[in-house]
């Protein structure tokens, strides 16, 4: 089996190392024996989505994102059909912002997203969410970690559910306790770290719908079996200093 991934501007959105994302979801596959290529899908590059197993679009700052929020326009469809089919896709912090209807910049400026996912993102005068954070996800009944820096508040639509609720930080805006998305196979955050290195459940639920996109009937149950490490976070004293 050979996995193809996407790095979604790799190029521009890798501000802070979340590439490490694409590193350790390949890391795993090739335990199992499994080929990843990884291509970067950057400015005046066509998004095939009938091609990706797995996406990554990560976190810039505002120049990137209006240089970026121009040319995504052009994949939108593309990437909104990737999306709605079920496609694996992790979207950090600013990607996080482009998939939904748009954020309002440092300056005030209205950067446009694709509208792929319902959320929107207002911006915060003279503040920053910046620190670890701890949450919960209800429906997995699992805690994650990691660190947020962001200017953008984010309020997530009716059909996203939040990647979890907070424990301790401040999360999508500060003011409703979420923290992240999903929708689909699509997961949002404003983890930077990279998310993946701190959350071996993710990784691994990832790594497993990304292997079912590539081939429906295989065998998932290796998976399970992999021994991924949580950084830091299985050590209590240290779990937060990331």
């Amino acid at each position: 089996m050979e996995l193809n991934f996407a790095h979604l501007y790799g190029d521009l959105m890798n501000t802070y190392g979340d590439l490490g994302n694409i590193l350790v979801l390949k890391y795993y596959a090739e335990q199992l024996g499994i080929k990843v290529n990884v291509d970067l899908v950057s400015l005046d590059t066509p998004f095939d989505a009938n091609k990706y197993h797995f996406v990554l679009f990560g976190g810039g700052q505002d120049y990137e994102q209006v240089v970026i929020s121009k040319d995504i326009q052009n994949k939108a469809d593309s990437l909104t059909n990737y999306i709605e089919n079920g496609g694996p896709l992790l979207a950090v912090c600013g990607g996080y912002q482009l998939l939904g209807q748009y954020y309002i910049g440092a300056h005030g400026e209205k950067i446009p997203g694709i509208s792929a996912l319902s959320h929107y993102t207002l911006s915060q005068d003279h503040n920053r969410f910046i620190g670890n954070i701890e949450i919960h996800n209800d429906a997995f009944d699992e805690n994650y970690y990691g660190f947020e820096n962001h200017n953008g508040m984010t309020f997530l639509g009716d059909e996203e559910q939040p990647l979890g609720h907070v424990v301790s930080g401040h999360g999508n805006n500060g003011q409703d306790g979420t923290e992240g998305a999903i929708y689909k196979n699509t997961f949002c955050s404003y983890f930077h770290g990279p998310i993946l290195t701190h959350n071996a459940p993710i990784t691994r639920r990832l790594l497993k719908a990304a292997i079912h996109a590539a081939d429906p009937d295989a065998d998932l149950t290796p998976v399970d079996e992999l021994d991924i490490q949580n950084a830091a976070v299985d050590v209590p004293e240290a779990k937060h200093n990331f």
